[in-house]
């Protein structure tokens, strides 16, 4: 692994054309988030059925957190973060996004000590507050590229957001934080977003948030799980496509189960890039979730740092042509406390554009057909070229 002065080293050497690649990533984060205790249990449920010795932590715990500050604090690429501390949403921030009923839900039950949400998603005591420094953390990351203070932000935030909708909660999800940040980039000077969600789940949150509108495309790339109940109704299929003036700006790409680095790959410059092409963004923001790996106890598919790092230079080659390098990354799902955090890292190696891995993958290689999954993204390509007004 190159050491941080040989990174230094080596970006300093690069070409001319290559160093603007690497300006810093400001990064946003409030260890206050660490304050939401989702419990333990067999896996997600909190349930102990009594005949176990030994119960494991919910998920969405803060120790994959901890592990992502502590790799961009003292791994390779830190010297090219900025850290901000986070901060609090008002409560008249998050109804850019949600109802103030479903907010008022939300108080109520943090007041009364706190409840199981949904499958999944409890709210106990500490949860609200850590959901409100998510939010206007991620509010914050986005009000600083909108003042021109830089251009990549990246919210390390905890609970995530994007499965929660306007209305009610949902996959862990309580806010939708890249929502909010999403409208608060419409409610300033730029007219047109468009949302990449690599989180192996479909954001149906975000998606549901913007279903009718014509300024944010929403595309998520997640494996093909449909519907998981009645917090989660949305299927993630090629036809949820938007409704009204939203129709076509709503980009669905259910993957196959174990789609790898390859396949990612053809996925993203077969449909995702063509699309940010089409509708030429003001903004990009790049919703992540390391889920989407190999090993990740939550998703079946099979991405390495490898491909994650492809991703990151896709996104960053799109947000230099289309948005004079506006990038937002917000954090969501990636629940293998180690991994997780090599993959996030890797990440953001190709939004930095970084010309040799400084680190290398501690559990990959990992085999991969791609064929199967080459053949269902033609499938989607020909059914979105054919449904889609914007992309003919």
């Amino acid at each position: 692994m190159a050491s941080s002065g040989e990174l230094i080293s080596s970006l300093s050497n690069l070409p001319s054309s290559l160093p603007a690649k690497t300006d810093r990533i400001h990064v946003f984060w409030h260890e206050g988030m660490l304050e939401h205790d989702t419990g333990r249990g067999v896996f997600d449920t909190g349930m102990d059925p009594g005949f176990l010795d030994v119960l494991e932590k919910h998920p969405e715990n803060s120790d994959r957190v901890k592990n992502m500050v502590s790799i961009l604090k003292r791994g390779p690429i830190a010297p090219f973060i900025s850290w901000h501390q986070g901060r609090p949403a008002l409560i008249s921030e998050l109804l850019y996004f949600h109802t103030q009923d479903y907010i008022n839900e939300l108080v109520e039950a943090d007041r009364n000590g706190g409840k199981l949400i949904c499958s999944g998603t409890f709210l106990n005591p500490g949860s609200w507050d850590a959901a409100l420094l998510a939010a206007g953390t991620t509010l914050s990351a986005m009000q600083y590229i909108l003042d021109g203070h830089g251009k990549i932000s990246y919210a390390l935030v905890r609970p995530p957001g994007h499965h929660a909708q306007p209305t009610q909660a949902d996959g862990y999800c309580f806010l939708n934080n890249a929502g909010l940040a999403v409208q608060l980039a419409l409610d300033s000077r730029f007219k047109k977003v468009v949302v990449i969600d690599i989180d192996v789940h479909y954001g149906n949150g975000t998606a549901e948030g913007f279903y009718f509108s014509d300024r944010v495309l929403t595309v998520s790339l997640h494996m093909n799980h449909g519907s998981w109940g009645p917090s989660h109704p949305q299927t993630g299929s090629v036809d949820e496509l938007g409704e009204g003036d939203g129709f076509g700006y709503n980009l669905n790409i259910p993957l196959p189960n174990g789609t790898g680095d390859r396949g990612y790959a053809y996925a993203m410059a077969n449909l995702v890039v063509p699309s940010v092409e089409k509708f030429e963004p003001d903004m990009i923001v790049l919703v992540v979730g390391q889920d989407s790996s190999a090993f990740d106890p939550n998703g079946r598919q099979c991405l390495t740092m490898e491909g994650y790092r492809e991703i990151g230079w896709t996104v960053r080659e799109m947000a230099d042509k289309h948005c004079d390098g506006r990038l937002l990354i917000v954090q969501e799902g990636g629940y293998h406390v180690t991994y997780a955090a090599y993959c996030l890292h890797a990440t953001l190696e190709g939004v930095l554009n970084v010309p040799v891995p400084p680190l290398s993958d501690p559990i990959a290689y990992y085999p991969e057909d791609e064929a199967f999954t080459t053949t269902a993204v033609e499938s989607i390509k020909l059914y979105q070229m054919d449904k889609v007004p914007f992309l003919k």
